[in-house]
Parts: structure tokens; C-alpha cells; sequence
């Protein structure tokens, strides 16, 4: 489990940083301003698309099918599910590119009707990433299914990489339209790549699938859709709230959000190897390998959100543009640390229940999750500002994971890890985060020490927990 996570996690991480690079240079060429505003609101809609499907939500519903067939009738299920993804994805993508005006009015409230048009008029061309990435996302699971990560890993990477290049070499002068056409050729190299290796698993362009396959598939992906729709319904919440708190607060919360991610990483890629490891298992067997998982997903979180919350005054200082640092994204950043080792959590447990075919138990408690989030979205941003954003993110991240951890009779454990991941974050934030004054370097140093150290202790209980099960 390790070593295949390892692998993803190196694949994924190039694409991260592509996509950070992305940020970085989009903020530099345009500043925290209306315009960079303007572009991650015309973003929103297509990103959470793929965040979806990165996130493996066809994945989920399409590996226990694929294992379930014989090798014969392997290659027509293969074949006829990527014409169903990419004949859907192309209708998706002329209804995002016809609704673009009122898109935008949705997910933008806050922005000015300048700013709007030039939002519509990008979004109409970022539409047309839909084909491209849910055909990739259907290549991906046989070859999940055969335990090869690597090529699906590299999506991100190919994703951002002509959009870098673009910003890079056009810096202030960048045209929105040409950068929006820039990820539209991004999305097509994610599914080329992965054509030889489904070629030589019997994918012919040829070949059609069944309708039973297509009803089949959508009754396990239904829950599933439901439940990243809700995920991604608050981060429309979350979007909403920002652009009515100020002109650049959408700028900032991106970019808390895309720091955060970072980390993610390891746990995005132990969730597919975990998913595919207990789709083959059950009872305990598969209970066994979930123990293992949350172990190893506390080892990979619990440094890195501790780590985020005593340097992020340095970070934003040493990694993105001048001046950002001095306002209020380090705090923001800090705060939305504090749900990495939760939220990772969840995602595992909610496998947990993927690997056995059941897709509705989790969604309930996600929804319950959400619905708190959303409660709390429309209170919080206006009480406490900025930090009310991520208050309202974790308190629908802690109630998802009581109801996941009850059903699967471990909330006495999950407890037991909050209190350690919490007394962790709590300390280096009263102990790391005050140092912002003395230097940004000295403040990650003694941020990136401290993060060795839980890494090293909690590497040797994962150990003895491994050795004991």
C-alpha cells in the first residue's frame, strides 16, 4: 500500500505544484484583484468538475463493475463507457458554455458587471474541458483496476502544463480567452496519454457497450454524484460568501485553498490504492486494511497540518506575491489547516463502505455534513469575517466523520485520534504562529522541525499498530 501510494503521491505532487505555479504566476501577471476575481469565478464550475473526478468519483462506481466482468467482456464495458463519458461531457459542455452569463451571476454575485462579461465570455471556452476530462477519468479505472497509477497521476501535471507555459511567457499581457484554450488542450493531452495502455487492455473505439451497462453504472454513480455535488455545492457557498465580503477575498481564498491542498496530495492518492486494495476483500480482511489506511493517513496529515498552522506567515511570505503575507490569508490558512487529518478521515472511511458497493450509506452522512456547513456558511463569514469561512468548513468536516466513524463502531478510536491531531495544531499554532515577526525563514524552520518530529513518532506507533493487527 505504501509503496503504490508513494509512486502516485510523486506523480501528483508534479501536478500540484504545476497547478500552484498556475496561481502564482496568474496572481503576478493580474494582481488580488477584480480581474483574477473575474477568471476564478469563470473556473469554478469546471474545476469542481474535475476536482469530482480526480477525486474518484467515477472511479468508485466503475471499478467494482470492471472486476466484476470477465476478461472477454472487459474490452465492449470498457469501450462503451468512454463514448458514454465523452458523449456526456460534450452535451455538458454546451450547456455550460449556453447558461455562461447566468453561471457566472450564480457562483459571482459580488462582481461587477464588467467583470462578469469577461467571466462569461472565459467560461464559455473553459466549457469544452468537460469531453476530455470525464474520458479521462473513464481510462483511468482499468488500469486502477491493475494497480497503475502513475500515467492517471500525471493528469494534473498535463492539465496545468500548458496553461504554466502560457502565463510564464505572456506574464502581464496574458489573454483570458488564450489562457482558457490553454487548459482546453491540457484536458486533451490527460486522455491521450492513457489510450496505448487501454488499447492493450482490449479498448477499441469501435466497439459499443450495452444499455444495461450504462443504467448499471448510473445507479451506483447516482449517490456518488450527489455527494460531490454537495461537496461542491459548498464551495459554491463558500464562493458566494467570499465575493460579497470584498473585491480580491475570492483571490485569497483560493489561494488559502490551494496551499492547503498541497499536502493533500499523499492522501488523494492513498484513497485510490485503498479503494482498490478492499474492493477485493471482506469482512474483516477489509476492515483490517481501513485500520492500516487511517493509521498511515494520520501519519501523512497530521505533520503536514501542524507544520501549515505554525508556518503559514512564512509560507504566504516566501511562496506567493509580495504583500499578501501582511493581510489576513496566513490566519486564514492556519485555520483552514485544522481540517486536513478530519477530512482525510472521511474520505477513507467513505471507501470503507465504495469497496463493498454500498454509495448511499456515505452519501446520507455527507449530506448531514454539508447541511451543517451550509447552516453555518450563512452565519459564521458574517461574524467573525474571513475565519468564519473555514469555522464553517470544519464543523461540517467533524459531524460527517462522528456519523462515518459510528456506523463503522469506530468513533471511540477516531475520537482518541482528534484529541492528538487537535493538542497537535493547537500547539504549534501557540507556539510557531507568533514567531511571524522574527523572520520568515526562522518561523518554517522551526515549523518544518517540529513536523519531522510528529512524523518520526507517529511513524513509530504506525509501526507498532501494523506489528499488533
Amino acid at each position: 500500500m505504501f509503496g503504490a501510494t508513494l509512486l502516485l503521491t510523486l506523480a501528483t505532487l508534479a501536478g500540484l505544484l504545476a497547478g500552484f505555479a498556475r496561481e502564482w504566476l496568474l496572481v503576478a501577471a493580474w494582481g488580488a484583484g477584480a480581474r483574477t476575481d473575474a477568471y476564478l469565478v469563470a473556473m469554478f464550475l469546471p474545476e469542481a468538475l474535475r476536482t469530482m473526478l480526480a477525486g474518484g468519483l467515477l472511479s468508485a462506481a466503475a471499478l467494482p463493475l470492471w472486476q466484476a466482468r470477465a476478461e472477454p467482456a472487459r474490452a465492449r464495458w470498457l469501450s462503451g463507457f468512454a463514448w458514454h463519458c465523452l458523449l456526456l461531457g460534450a452535451a455538458l459542455g454546451a450547456a455550460l458554455a449556453v447558461a455562461a452569463p447566468w453561471l457566472v451571476r450564480m457562483v459571482g454575485p459580488g462582481l461587477a458587471p464588467a467583470s462578469a462579461a469577461e467571466a462569461a465570455g472565459v467560461l464559455r471556452w473553459l466549457a469544452w474541458l468537460a469531453p476530455g476530462l470525464l474520458l479521462q477519468a473513464a481510462l483511468t479505472v482499468p488500469l486502477q483496476a491493475g494497480g497503475r497509477f502513475l500515467l492517471a497521476g500525471l493528469g494534473s501535471l498535463l492539465f496545468n502544463l500548458p496553461a504554466v507555459i502560457y502565463l510564464r511567457w505572456a506574464g502581464r499581457a496574458a489573454d483570458a480567452a488564450v489562457l482558457a484554450q490553454s487548459f482546453v488542450l491540457g484536458s486533451v493531452l490527460m486522455a491521450l496519454v492513457l489510450l496505448p495502455g487501454n488499447w492493450r487492455l482490449g479498448w477499441r473505439p469501435w466497439l459499443l457497450g450495452c444499455r444495461g451497462d450504462a443504467r448499471e453504472l448510473w445507479r451506483k454513480l447516482l449517490p456518488l454524484l450527489a455527494s460531490s455535488a454537495a461537496s461542491q455545492g459548498l464551495a459554491l457557498l463558500e464562493r458566494l460568501a467570499a465575493s460579497l465580503l470584498g473585491e480580491g477575498v475570492i483571490t485569497l481564498v483560493n489561494l488559502a485553498r490551494k496551499l492547503i491542498n498541497l499536502p493533500l496530495i499523499a492522501l488523494m492518492s492513498l484513497n485510490q490504492v485503498l479503494l482498490g486494495k478492499m474492493s477485493g476483500l471482506a469482512g474483516e480482511d477489509r476492515m483490517r486494511v481501513l485500520r492500516r489506511g487511517l493509521s498511515l493517513c494520520t501519519l501523512l496529515t497530521l505533520p503536514a497540518a501542524a507544520g501549515l498552522i505554525g508556518a503559514a506567515p512564512a509560507l504566504v511570505a516566501l511562496l506567493l506575491p509580495r504583500g499578501l503575507a501582511d493581510g489576513p490569508l496566513p490566519q486564514l490558512l492556519a485555520l483552514y489547516a485544522l481540517g486536513i487529518v478530519f477530512g482525510g478521515w472521511n474520505a477513507l472511511l467513505a471507501r470503507y463502505f465504495y469497496a463493498a458497493g454500498d454509495t448511499r450509506a456515505p452519501l446520507l452522512f455527507e449530506l448531514a455534513g454539508s447541511g451543517l456547513q451550509a447552516l453555518l456558511l450563512f452565519a459564521l463569514p458574517y461574524l467573525f469575517g474571513l475565519p468564519g469561512l473555514a469555522f464553517a468548513a470544519l464543523g461540517g468536516v467533524l459531524l460527517t466523520g462522528a456519523l462515518l466513524g459510528g456506523r463503522l463502531r469506530l468513533r471511540r478510536r477516531l475520537l482518541a485520534e482528534g484529541a492528538l491531531a487537535l493538542g497537535a495544531a493547537l500547539a504549534c499554532g501557540a507556539l510557531l504562529f507568533p514567531l511571524r515577526g522574527q523572520g520568515a525563514w526562522l518561523q518554517l524552520g522551526w515549523a518544518t522541525l517540529s513536523g519531522a518530529l510528529l512524523l518520526a513518532l507517529l511513524g513509530w506507533r504506525c509501526r507498532l499498530s501494523w506489528e499488533a493487527d
